[in-house]
């Protein structure tokens, strides 16, 4: 019987895993995952308790057009109710707890900043319409900030989309027409961020559990704690991997080499954007890691150096400064900081999406999450999140970069910001832990065609790559779906199957959605 190797266990090995089961008829004793950490999700994380405190590096967003991931997790039993899928729990969730943003924004002052106006001139609108129309190709090598003047970047549209997507005037042309395109649908409700789901709890407990869960039961073996170092390729013009070359993490690890048969099949995910990150705690700061050491890197960069075709990975791993920012996960028991935010905000929490500090030298942006945000979360415990995208610039009132702040003094930063009273109060009652992610933005880095490989390289046999630093034309990096499409690309691909992915959706071709952005541009 043919095998599966798929090094990696985030979600896009997880997804393959499933899609081989589901559609390639592969028994899961016949499916092996090989994980160099000591747990399956990949970017999909989430850990810690009350007493230690809770951490996840990010959270994801979704939208009703993400049609892999939904088809995907429909197949897979939610962990709370067997009795429906992931994908129903996520849209029932959505149906009770919708996001309506009502303070998107929020100023020097503290004070909410009104964002039903997009706030371009004639010019911005211009330069909008143009980079959407422009074709990819003529974009290569070009950054967001060579198709926009310097008043773009001081919008309400930009303020909002840089910090709902995590995008900096530095980062791709590509990547950013591409998130024009995919989410222009959004456009309307783009303010009260109404558009984007949630996951009930954060994702590692909701996508990444009941996946393992059902992977497990049907036999799948992942091994963790296995980095896959090589790939020993056949000799001639055809791309065929012939062994799976692997060594056990620690001090005098062992090594060995799988041999892969003219059947079997090894599905690669190429690069991490959650590579060598590093926490903090409440009174430490994370100390930056530009090792290069992790495994995903160094596979793709061995692979890369044996045979073109195979994509550039220096251009996504070797500009640390344009690709790092922080994130930083507060934990509580006291319920002071709650009250306060859905004062300010007009909204519960859970129910008000994203808040950014617009004038902020670091860019921070907050969310209060519904409570629980973890499984195992007591009901007097709360959980929040926030993140910035200039980590490297000195705080506005601590005097020093966020890299070299401990959690107390970026949560010292955010009251600040928002002026409350208790603010001693809550400093006092929190943990805070800040992540430092060297890699988060990279597959944003500006790019020409071919530095990402394709999903099933020219003249493969049994080779593909999948997650975020994989090729998949119209669809958007730094999301679940590209993940699980690239997943299932592969699988279809390598099997040679009927049922491929669905298109991506081109709201873009849609005369209602267009009328609807353009009336949105010309907001006041």
């Amino acid at each position: 019987m043919a095998k599966a190797y798929l090094v990696g266990g985030g979600i896009a090995s997880l997804s393959a895993a499933a899609f081989l089961i589901r559609d390639g008829g592969f028994a899961g004793r016949d499916v092996v995952i090989l994980e160099e950490q000591d747990r399956e999700g990949g970017s999909l994380d989430a850990a810690g308790s009350p007493e230690t405190g809770y951490t996840m590096r990010g959270g994801r967003m979704f939208e009703v057009h993400f049609d892999c991931t939904y088809d995907l997790l429909g197949s897979i039993p939610s962990l709370d109710d067997p009795s429906k899928s992931v994908t129903e729990d996520t849209f029932a969730f959505h149906e009770d707890f919708a996001w309506d943003d009502r303070a998107r924004l929020v100023d020097a002052g503290g004070r909410v900043v009104p964002a039903h106006s997009m706030g371009f001139s004639e010019r911005d609108r211009l330069e909008l319409v143009a980079c959407v129309a422009t074709p990819e190709r003529l974009l290569d090598g070009k950054r967001i900030s060579d198709c926009f003047g310097p008043e773009f970047f001081t919008t309400n549209f930009w303020w909002m989309w840089c910090t709902t997507f995590a995008f900096e005037p530095w980062h791709s042309a590509i990547e950013f027409r591409r998130y024009l395109n995919r989410f222009v649908h959004l456009f309307k409700t783009f303010d009260s961020m109404s558009g984007i789901y949630r996951t009930r709890f954060n994702q590692y407990d909701s996508i990444v559990r009941p996946l393992v869960k059902w992977l497990s039961e049907q036999g799948v073996e992942v091994r963790l704690g296995t980095r896959v170092t090589d790939l020993r390729l056949g000799t001639g013009g055809a791309l065929t991997v012939e062994g799976v070359c692997w060594e056990r993490a620690g001090a005098g690890g062992e090594r060995g080499e799988i041999p892969v048969g003219p059947d079997d099949l090894v599905l690669v995910t190429n690069g991490s954007m959650t590579a060598d990150s590093t926490l903090g705690a409440t009174a430490a700061a994370p100390v930056l890691d530009t090792s290069r050491s992790a495994g995903s890197w160094q596979l793709w960069r061995t692979l890369a150096a044996k045979r073109p075709g195979l994509g550039d990975p220096a251009v996504f791993d070797s500009s640390v400064a344009d690709s790092t920012w922080e994130s930083f996960t507060v934990t509580t028991k006291d319920p002071t900081f709650f009250k306060l935010m859905q004062e300010f905000s007009g909204s519960e929490a859970g129910k008000g999406g994203l808040i950014t500090f617009k004038d902020s030298s670091w860019l921070l942006t907050i969310v209060l999450n519904h409570q629980p945000h973890f499984r195992d979360q007591p009901e007097d415990t709360f959980v929040w999140w926030g993140y910035a995208l200039f980590p490297g610039r000195d705080g506005d009132h601590v005097k020093k970069p966020m890299t070299r702040c401990t959690g107390r003094e970026i949560l010292d930063e955010v009251l600040s910001h928002l002026r409350f009273e208790q603010r001693p109060q809550i400093l006092d009652a929190s943990i805070v832990i800040p992540a430092l992610m060297p890699y988060i933005t990279s597959q944003f880095l500006v790019r020409s065609r071919g530095d990402r490989p394709q999903v099933v390289p020219e003249e493969s046999t049994n080779l593909a790559f999948i997650g975020q630093y994989a090729e998949v034309p119209d669809d958007v990096v730094f999301t679940v779906e590209y993940s699980v499409r690239t997943a299932w690309t592969a699988v279809a691909g390598l099997l040679g199957l009927d049922r491929r992915p669905p298109p991506v959706y081109k709201g873009q071709h849609d005369p209602k959605v267009l009328v609807e952005a353009l009336q949105t541009l010309h907001r006041r």
